[in-house]
C-alpha cells in the first residue's frame, strides 16, 4: 500500500484548538489480487472501492483530527467503470467541508495499470489517462 498526503505533514494535523481546513487529500494505491475476482471477465465487485474509501477516510481523519472517526454514510456513489483483478487501483479522498463533529469527503478511485492477458500471461499496461471507476461523497463523524 502506498500512501500520499498532498498537504505538508506540519499542516495536516491541527493543534488541539485548531479546526481542520478543507483541501487535505490522502491517496492509497493497491494491487487487486486475482483471488478477488467474483464475476466473469475477472471483474471485482464494486464494494472493493468502497472499502478503499473507508481506509482513506480513516487516515484522513487521523491526519486532520487525530481520531480514526466513523464513516457514517455516503451521500452519493457512482460506479463508472469496472475494476478487474490484476489492476493497480488508486483511491483518494479530499476533505471538502468541516462541521463541528462531521467532515465531508469527496472520494475517487482510478485504475492506473491494467493486465493485458492477450499479450501474455503477465503483460500489463500503464493507463494514461487512468480510468475513473468510482466517485462518492461521504460523511465521517469525529468522536
Amino acid at each position: 500500500m502506498q500512501t500520499e498526503n498532498t498537504v505538508p505533514a506540519e499542516n495536516a494535523v491541527p493543534a488541539e484548538t485548531d479546526s481542520p481546513q478543507p483541501g487535505v487529500t490522502v491517496t492509497h494505491r493497491r494491487y487487486v489480487p486475482h483471488s478477488f475476482a467474483h464475476y466473469g471477465g475477472n471483474l471485482v465487485d464494486g464494494a472493493y472501492a468502497l472499502g478503499l474509501f473507508g481506509d482513506v477516510a480513516t487516515e484522513l481523519a487521523i491526519r486532520t483530527d487525530r481520531d480514526e472517526s466513523l464513516l457514517a454514510g455516503y451521500d452519493s456513489i457512482q460506479m463508472l467503470a469496472p475494476l478487474q483483478a490484476g489492476d493497480i487501483v488508486e483511491a483518494s479522498g479530499t476533505l471538502t467541508r468541516v462541521g463541528r463533529r462531521s467532515r465531508i469527503i469527496e472520494f475517487e478511485a482510478r485504475v492506473l495499470c491494467r493486465a493485458t492477458p492477450d499479450r501474455g500471461p503477465s503483460a500489463a499496461d500503464v493507463l494514461d489517462p487512468p480510468i475513473v471507476i468510482t466517485r462518492a461523497t461521504g460523511t465521517v463523524v469525529i468522536h
